[in-house]
């Protein structure tokens, strides 16, 4: 393995009713990360678990020390909310994401870290190429959607939805993330630096040993949604009204059509205001209006509410910042983090 400078790394891993994989996950990440050459924290974030997860998450903090960090959130936010909240509180240099599942492997972050220093990367994706799930559940819509993300958002990657990720941190701060967006991660860093700093990596997936997928076929929509506004934002965030024009010209044009032809029988002696195209041919004008005036404010103020930095998507507990405060980092005891792999 080609030497680099070791860089702090803060592991984001989101969970909910977790409860019987928090002492494996916890005891996988320190074996894997039992050399990590630089100092390594692990955020837990609890996105409003209904069972004993915060309570096995308290335990593991008390055996393994402070740098385990538990973010519990208010309420159940949603996988991508509590990743956001899981960055935003991160302090590496490098960011790692995963599930608390057991389906990524913790073995493989040591790998992918170096890929991302030696190559210089700004994120190296998880790539699940034997992946361990239900064929028609999970593969087969899976399979399609980064099929219709590839199309879409043109960067080229096989596998958008694993969670195992490897961020430079300057980089994946820079992104807000909202609704579904943890699948469009990738294309949405491809709107702060080039697609050549993002390459992925083959890694292992296992079948899970406990609890319930908390995913399936109802999320289908919400990514078609979120997939139409990754669309929208990688190709005219800065010049929405090219979006919005082209759709309120169409219907404009085609609403002046038929109001033209409307005008020419009228001034040929015909009776056009009980006509049904007669309305027609308003409502598409009217229509036209609408989408260059609201579309375009409605579209730019949502994005501006998501991004600003009074507002996130997720609200932490305040009796829990003052913890958060104290944690601490894991040294290797061998290694200082001016060391190199």
């Amino acid at each position: 393995m080609p030497p680099f400078r070791a860089a702090a790394l803060s592991l984001v891993i989101p969970v909910f009713n977790e409860q019987d994989n928090i002492a494996p996950l916890l005891q996988r990440v320190h074996e894997a990360l039992a050399n990590y050459p630089a100092p390594w924290e692990l955020l837990l974030v609890d996105d409003g678990s209904s069972d004993r997860t915060v309570w096995a998450i308290t335990q593991g903090q008390a055996q393994y020390g402070l740098h385990v960090r538990l973010v519990p959130l208010a309420r159940n936010f949603g996988q991508t909310a509590a990743m956001q909240a899981g960055i935003d509180l991160a302090r590496g240099e490098v960011i790692a994401t995963l599930d608390g599942d057991l389906q990524n492997d913790p073995m493989d972050i040591p790998r992918m870290v170096s890929r991302l220093l030696v190559e210089d990367l700004d994120l190296v994706s998880g790539w699940r190429k034997n992946r361990k799930d239900n064929l028609m559940l999970r593969k087969v819509p899976s399979s399609i959607a980064n099929r219709l993300i590839r199309k879409i958002t043109g960067v080229t990657l096989h596998d958008y939805g694993c969670s195992l990720k490897v961020f430079r941190a300057s980089v994946i701060k820079g992104v807000r993330l909202y609704g579904e967006m943890h699948r469009f991660i990738p294309a949405w860093l491809a709107t702060q630096t080039s697609p050549s700093r993002i390459q992925e990596e083959e890694v292992a997936h296992h079948p899970r040993t406990a609890g319930v997928s908390k995913y399936g076929l109802s999320r289908t929509f919400r990514v078609i949604i979120d997939l139409l506004s990754v669309y929208f934002f990688m190709r005219f965030a800065a010049r929405p009204a090219h979006f919005f024009g082209m759709l309120g010209l169409g219907f404009g044009s085609l609403g002046g059509l038929i109001l033209s032809y409307l005008l020419v029988l009228k001034m040929l002696g015909e009776r056009i205001g009980d006509r049904p195209l007669f309305m027609v041919g308003i409502m598409l004008v009217l229509i036209a209006v609408q989408i260059l005036t609201t579309g375009v404010l409605s579209e730019m103020l949502s994005r501006t509410y998501y991004e600003s930095k009074e507002v996130k998507s997720y609200h932490i507990r305040p009796a829990a910042l003052a913890g958060l405060e104290q944690a601490d980092w894991c040294q290797a005891q061998s290694s200082t983090p001016s060391e190199v792999l």
